[in-house]
């Protein structure tokens, strides 16, 4: 008895040490410095400064939190205006927001930990795994009066490159693009991005696998919930909640200790309210096919790769720079090198129609083009952004992040975003 349980917990031990590993890097953790020091311009900077305190005057947005950083030193870190505004509640540095589709780079992240560890290919058909995804159909023809439709069989299975690269032909149901779409996964009753009901992504998913897709698998960019599905991948190949395994082998090893599914008691006041326009004034967003106070209440069950987490500037920026610094962050290697250099490439060059950016197996990346064209920083440049108005990317060839956190819904002239990019990338000075 005593010799099984020794095993179990070395086993446990092993299991939880696998993914990251110490590092014979060990670049510092993010800290504050002046722009100077890195070779950005205190004076355009400020300009920065000035511009975003301008779209608060001028009512754009009630307020955010901005971050820049570059080398691993962080030179501007400010918060702006209301974050509540019926409460008269000011902007934070630490307020948490919920990030949306920024969830999806890390549970990316989370995917090519374990296929470093050797338990997957990503051609991999992903039925290999979840046998309900075997056998996919096309959908072919919908009647609207009645939802009901046809298929045709795909001739490839989905694959797990596939689901990372937004190309595996599954949908978005309820921001899907396409109205049939919604109809479709509206009447399966698919959990489409957060939750407070008592659902799990496994069962959501097994619904998912039924369903028709837009196109044959790995011949087009459709944003979808595959991200989701590699959720429950992650669970299954890891043998642990998707929560659990991503705490303990990402957010706890590089010390993002404010970024959650659902939030602990001690740190559920620092979540800031979605806020909508109300003529002149801001208010709070309404509960509508989701309940926008999901990361504190209801059942929490429900890990949303695609869309669930919340986290801080701060947290995401530290995330960034791990990828900057090739995988490697204050001595933990989460990625090797080379796994990096993969997430960032171009994996279906075919089914891209975006001369300017692509999308790799975790972010956007920006195309030569891209860089030529101006605002949007070097070729390799990457970024993402959030369902709530929440922007980030970083350059890898200058060194830079840029992270704007804003919470709002219905805004139609919010321009911060990208000036933010524009305005970073012009204070640049060596």
């Amino acid at each position: 008895m005593l010799r099984s349980t020794f095993s179990l917990t070395l086993l446990l031990l092993v299991s939880l040490l696998a993914a990251q590993t110490s590092s014979i890097q060990k670049s510092p953790l993010l800290a504050e410095a002046s722009p100077q020091s890195v070779g950005m311009s205190p004076e355009r900077i400020n300009r920065i400064d000035a511009m975003l305190q301008q779209a608060v005057n001028d009512n754009e947005v009630p307020g955010m939190v901005a971050l820049i950083a570059r080398h691993g030193k962080i030179v501007y870190y400010k918060s702006f205006g209301e974050s509540d505004q019926a409460a008269g509640r000011k902007f934070a540095n630490d307020d948490i927001f919920r990030i949306a589709s920024q969830s999806k780079a890390i549970t990316s992240t989370c995917v090519m930990m374990l296929w470093e560890e050797g338990k997957f290919q990503l051609d991999d058909p992903i039925s290999k795994y979840i046998p309900e995804f075997k056998n996919p159909q096309i959908l072919q023809s919908f009647r609207y009066s009645d939802t009901t439709y046809t298929t045709v069989p795909a001739a490839h299975e989905i694959t797990i490159r596939h689901l990372l690269t937004h190309t595996s032909g599954i949908g978005y149901g309820v921001i899907d693009g396409d109205e049939r779409f919604k109809m479709i996964y509206r009447k399966a009753g698919i959990t489409d991005l957060f939750t407070t009901e008592k659902i799990t992504i496994a069962e959501s998913v097994k619904k998912l696998a039924r369903l028709p897709l837009h196109h044959e698998p790995g011949t087009k960019f459709v944003y979808s919930e595959g991200l989701d599905v590699l959720g429950y991948l992650i669970e299954i190949v890891s043998g642990m909640p998707f929560d659990e395994f991503a705490r303990t082998h990402l957010f706890e090893p590089l010390g993002m200790k404010d970024t959650w599914f659902y939030l602990p008691a001690d740190r559920a006041s620092r979540l800031i309210p979605v806020q909508t326009p109300d003529g002149t004034k801001w208010k709070h967003y309404p509960v509508t096919f989701y309940d926008p106070d999901y990361p504190r209440k209801g059942a929490k069950t429900f890990f949303s790769g695609g869309a669930g987490l919340s986290s801080t500037a701060k947290d995401y920026a530290t995330f960034l720079q791990m990828y900057l610094n090739g995988g490697e962050l204050n001595g933990q290697r989460i990625l090797s090198r080379t796994t990096v250099q993969s997430i960032m490439g171009n994996q279906f060059p075919d089914a891209n129609t975006n001369p300017s950016s692509y999308y790799g197996l975790a972010f956007g990346v920006t195309t030569p083009r891209g860089q030529d064209l101006g605002g949007e920083g070097s070729a390799g440049t990457f970024d993402w952004g959030g369902y709530f108005n929440t922007q980030y990317f970083a350059d890898p060839q200058e060194g830079v992040i840029g992270i704007l956190m804003k919470q709002t819904q219905g805004t139609n002239n919010d321009k911060t975003g990208w000036r933010f990019r524009q305005m970073v990338f012009a204070a640049i000075d060596n």
